[in-house]
């Protein structure tokens, strides 16, 4: 049977029925949130990923608390069933597309949470990005992202918990192309992995949103890159687009950012904004980059699993720790503040900071 409830909705984008997916094996369709209190603290997020190809659905539920980073983890076999955006405990739920969005995670092993998002303003859609290594497609995806408020419940080990008043943050939709289950053993001949870095700034200023972001080669050259501003309440005709540059700070011995300074040429923006952190955020706790529960890896029919990550006791030049969201408080040239993350990952050499192997740590 390859009919889905998909096939129902007038979504289809090639002859095929929904369940196939019409392009490359590495296919993916993803939703990421992240919340946080205006303080910076009860830091949450989740994620939930679909693999056409590899008949695979996964999800992530994290949340901080006193230092250490709460995770569940769960797998399942998709069943060729698109529309089902539930893997084990954890789903998500379109209450009104592009706006409003629910998120579950049912009790399991200590944990719960009931969440809704709903949008500031209309999502933008961010550059395509399409990065190839040779002739092969290492990424080719389409995101769009929205801050946004949010109200609901977490629970941990008996402590339930309402999210505090002003809880705000980020969510986004990808789908595309990227490295996902496991991994292509083939080699590239001529094409050794280049070096990676990737910064993403989502800001929530009381006026309206700021985004950034900026993906690099290893001699600092950007090959997709925006600034964008959505005031409060903005239609998509009224997000303004222009251009940003970051000088970034890191953390000594990491390649964690401990700070930086956008300059920005964006109409409605500040000319700069600095960053100072909060807290940090590991990445894996979604399944980036981590050993065991990468994004589209097969563990059978269904496997969930709680995990508890010391923030204080990690090795941070570990490859499953590079990727980090760090909360930082914002302040504008023009006085105004705000409150966000400082997404980073940097794998190889990165000559603008002076990385020069592979796992090097900043001097």
């Amino acid at each position: 049977m390859v009919l889905s409830r998909g096939d129902d909705y007038p979504i289809h984008q090639t002859p095929e029925p929904v369940a196939y997916a019409g392009t490359d094996r590495n296919f993916y369709d993803r939703y990421f949130f992240n919340g946080y209190a205006p303080d910076g603290s009860g830091f949450f997020a989740a994620a939930l990923g679909i693999y056409p190809h590899l008949d695979v659905i996964d999800a992530h539920f994290t949340i901080i608390r006193d230092g250490v980073q709460h995770c569940v983890h769960a797998s399942a076999e998709l069943g060729m069933e698109r529309m089902a955006m539930a893997a084990g405990p954890i789903s998500v739920e379109i209450i009104e597309a592009l706006n409003i969005l629910r998120i579950r995670l049912e009790p399991f092993d200590g944990m719960a949470a009931d969440i809704t998002f709903t949008g500031r303003a209309f999502p933008i859609e961010e550059p395509r990005f399409t990065h190839r290594i040779g002739p092969r497609a290492f990424m080719d995806y389409t995101r769009l992202t929205q801050n946004g408020r949010y109200r609901g419940w977490i629970e941990v080990d008996g402590d339930k918990q309402e999210l505090a008043d002003g809880t705000m943050g980020t969510r986004d939709r990808s789908w595309g192309v990227r490295p996902v289950g496991a991994r292509d053993m083939q080699p590239m001949p001529g094409a050794p992995m280049p070096g990676f870095f990737w910064q993403w700034t989502p800001i929530n200023f009381p006026a309206g949103s700021l985004f950034f972001h900026v993906n690099n080669d290893e001699h600092g050259n950007a090959w997709n890159t925006r600034a964008a501003w959505a005031g409060e309440g903005a239609a998509a005709e009224d997000v303004a687009e222009g251009h940003g540059s970051m000088r970034t700070r890191l953390e000594a011995g990491t390649r964690w950012p401990s700070g930086g300074t956008l300059s920005l040429a964006l109409r409605g923006a500040p000319e700069q904004v600095t960053f100072e952190p909060l807290g940090r955020f590991q990445m894996r706790g979604l399944g980036y980059t981590h050993p065991e529960w990468g994004h589209g890896m097969y563990h059978g029919p269904l496997k969930v699993q709680r995990e508890d990550i010391d923030l204080l006791d990690l090795d941070p030049l570990a490859p499953e720790n590079l990727h980090v969201q760090v909360p930082m408080r914002v302040t504008g040239s023009d006085g105004a503040e705000g409150i966000g993350v400082f997404e980073q990952l940097i794998i190889g050499p990165f000559a603008p900071l002076g990385l020069e192997e592979f796992l090097d740590g900043a001097a």
